[in-house]
């Protein structure tokens, strides 16, 4: 029986294909807000396995480790660590070295719902990050930036403060409030996958469907001819 991890992994690729196969942008938005989920409970699960090694217990920073997906001389910052206090968001990047690069190497531009970090000639590449529709409005002239050993630490001030964020972006808020997945080791997961994609198929018009359905089969024989080969 294959377990919750390796169901995850196959969640992942399955919407990796949907993503390639898609032109629809609504399809788009909640799929890669899925992907990014998915990636999150991979990560998670993956560190509480490696939590076991005691070499591994000393690591107190509440960041998450980059995994970057490298585009020839920009590599793209696709995971991170976030928290919130009653005045600030605060985003955590973990860059190894960072901290050893000029200070005007590290800019971050900020835009009332969104931010863009941008880090060069680290280690001989550029990294960038973008987060777009944040889920409330921030000040842009309160938000700012840190570097600190081996981590950037971005903080947008609450235009409102005292309110909590339950989200980061307002799409992961959509995607999360229409289905609520859940990877428990008691439940399958490949449910929330399922119900994200079954509620995009009943709320879309007949190109929608269509779409869907077409990537839907060619992940399938994918995935089919994949099996058979092993």
């Amino acid at each position: 029986m294959a377990s919750a991890l390796d169901e995850l992994q196959k969640d992942l690729e399955e919407v990796k294909v949907l993503l390639e196969k898609t032109t629809r942008k609504r399809v788009r938005d909640a799929l890669t807000a899925e992907k990014n989920k998915i990636e999150t409970e991979i990560k998670n699960k993956m560190q509480q396995k490696s939590q076991k090694k005691p070499e591994l217990l000393d690591n107190e920073k509440p960041a998450a480790v980059v995994a970057p997906i490298t585009t020839g001389y920009t590599v793209k910052i696709s995971n991170y660590g976030w928290d919130q206090s009653d005045k600030f968001v605060k985003i955590y990047i973990t860059l190894t070295g960072v901290h050893q690069v000029p200070t005007e190497n590290v800019q971050v531009h900020f835009t009332e719902r969104s931010f863009d970090l941008l880090v060069k000639n680290l280690n001989g590449k550029s990294y960038s990050m973008i987060v777009n529709n944040l889920l409330k409005p921030i000040s842009v002239e309160g938000s700012s930036k840190k570097v600190k050993t081996d981590t950037v630490l971005i903080l947008c001030r609450k235009k409102t403060e005292n309110m909590r964020w339950e989200y980061l972006t307002q799409v992961e808020k959509e995607c999360k409030e229409k289905e609520k997945p859940s990877y428990d080791t008691e439940t399958d997961p490949s449910e929330g996958l399922m119900n994200v994609l079954k509620k995009i198929y009943e709320d879309g018009d007949d190109d929608m469907k269509r779409t869907i359905n077409k990537a839907w089969v060619e992940s399938r024989e994918k995935q089919a001819k994949g099996d058979t080969e092993f």
